[in-house]
């Protein structure tokens, strides 16, 4: 069995007016850093064996300390980045509903299936970042490894593993607070298709001090 942790980087400047930050660069803020720093205690005795983070400066930032609590590299990955939400990418839900209605209506609908103008769906997301996924769990000499990525490709990856369907990961999991721990446990797998549906939640959006 190996522990998957999944963590969403730390706060961003966009955070506040909930806009759309797919593969845009977007900073963090200082409330961001600080949740980084928060994960320090919890990285020091959660006994990682292998820590990786999409490339983006957000997910990065909030993964460098922690590969450095726990004494290990971090392997950071451009197939880990968040969804691209093309011209969506810096908008608000309101703002895209006034841009590209129909394109937004299709999304609230089937949010993995469907992609914004210019941008990629969930499911196309999910199957860039599956092999880099598939690669880091089937090691087994690796048995605790943690994923600094993104709200909407950690939540969908998440449905992935406990065999949901990918359109319900905004229902089923509305929130996926920056900084928190998401938890699951899964057995060995010997193909990408053994990533589906065998995994055990553990915790969802627990503080790191817990």
């Amino acid at each position: 069995m190996t522990i998957i942790h999944i963590i969403r980087h730390g706060e961003t400047v966009w955070h506040a007016e909930n806009r759309y930050a797919g593969h845009t660069d977007v900073p963090l803020t200082a409330r961001g850093v600080q949740q980084s720093i928060e994960l320090v205690g919890w990285a020091k005795t959660a006994g990682i064996d292998r820590i990786l983070s999409s490339d983006l400066s957000r997910a990065r930032l909030t993964a460098e300390p922690l590969a450095q609590a726990a004494q290990l590299p971090l392997t950071t990955e451009p197939g880990l980045r968040e969804v691209d939400f093309g011209s969506g990418e810096g908008l608000t839900a309101a703002e895209m509903s006034e841009q590209f209605p129909r394109e937004r209506q299709a999304f609230e609908a089937h949010p993995a299936s469907s992609r914004f103008p210019g941008g990629e769906s969930g499911e196309e997301a999910l199957e860039r970042a599956l092999p880099h996924v598939f690669d880091a769990v089937r090691d087994q000499s690796v048995n605790t490894i943690v994923f600094v990525i993104h709200s909407t490709l950690g939540r969908i990856i998440l449905c992935e593993f406990l065999g949901i369907a990918l359109d319900n990961y905004r229902r089923i999991f509305p929130k996926f607070i920056n900084g928190a721990l998401t938890t699951v446990e899964l057995p060995a797998p010997k193909t990408l298709n053994d990533l589906r549906g065998r995994a055990s939640l553990l915790a969802l959006n627990a503080p790191p001090h817990l």
